[in-house]
């Protein structure tokens, strides 16, 4: 029961990491059916963006007596970079493309990844650089022999926070409404006076700001950060989305925990076939249920 108990802690926290990254996959393809694959690469922007700013003169300074102040002020930025970025990507790459075959945006996506990371490899160099300590490494309370720090405990916290918040945005707001509209119908929505345009920027931003929230908590885990970070627990976020119903908020949330808490019960039993098992979870959703657990069923005229 013990051992149950550590692994489906440790299964939460990774979970809910992997949501915060999903809903950006699963609310862009919601509104315009593209499948952001330089969103990963988004989270890790983030990461170095946190470590940029922490590394500043009188930042690092703050950062050696008081960490959590500095980090929340890393994690602002990194967030407001993440947002930029996003409106960004979405106003030169994939705007140009909206009425493009979806191969064209799915292409521009694979491209805008790889200059991410070539990107940050010209300014970081391809090496691993250590991750500074934000959430200091305080024990809440244990279960058998393992602690459980704070960090577990925050992750999920403010995961389910910024997930509900989210949820609340989209179902009981004006933009959520228009977001909701443009999902449907872009040509009716645009009828009806929703700026398409404005409220696609406005869903990209998101998904990058809940993106670069959850690099702080991926990062301050692994306590790394490398050009590559963001790429397989983006594929795992994508892979959670698909399983939860792409497109579907709820969805992305359940996905992720199903995936976490998978994942985390496997590098116990066979960490070696870790990735392995997400994947095939992939391959089996694609095969059995392509609309997901909590996914509507589309229907094409021909």
């Amino acid at each position: 029961m013990q051992l149950f108990l550590q692994n489906l802690i440790g299964g939460l926290q990774m979970g809910s990491i992997y949501a915060l990254i999903a809903l950006g996959y699963t609310m862009v393809y919601g509104i315009v059916r593209l499948i952001n694959f330089a969103h990963g690469d988004v989270m890790m922007v983030g990461a170095y963006a946190i470590y940029w700013f922490m590394s500043l003169g009188a930042v690092s300074a703050l950062a050696e007596t008081h960490p959590l102040l500095a980090g929340l002020g890393g994690v602002l930025f990194s967030v407001i970079l993440c947002v930029a970025l996003g409106v960004l990507m979405d106003r030169v790459a994939y705007k140009p493309l909206r009425k493009a075959p979806r191969i064209s945006a799915l292409i521009t996506a694979i491209g805008i990844s790889l200059a991410l990371q070539i990107t940050a490899q010209l300014l970081f160099g391809s090496g691993q650089l250590a991750f500074p300590t934000i959430i200091p490494k305080i024990t809440l309370f244990k279960v058998g022999r393992k602690p459980v720090y704070l960090l577990e405990v925050l992750t999920l916290v403010i995961s389910m926070i910024l997930m509900v918040g989210l949820q609340f945005f989209v179902k009981n707001t004006r933009t959520g409404k228009a977001m909701r509209a443009v999902s449907e119908d872009q040509g009716a929505a645009q009828l009806m006076g929703v700026n398409v345009n404005n409220t696609i920027s406005i869903t990209f931003a998101i998904g990058c700001g809940l993106a670069a929230v959850g690099a702080m908590f991926y990062a301050q885990k692994v306590v790394y950060i490398k050009p590559l970070l963001g790429s397989l627990p983006g594929l795992k976020a994508f892979v959670a989305a698909v399983l939860g119903g792409i497109g579907s908020i709820p969805g992305a949330v359940l996905g992720g925990f199903m995936i976490g808490i998978a994942e985390t019960f496997m590098k116990y039993y066979a960490s070696e076939y870790v990735d392995a098992m997400v994947f095939g979870i992939l391959i089996l959703v694609l095969l059995f249920k392509p609309s997901g657990l909590l996914g509507k069923k589309s229907k094409e005229k021909v």
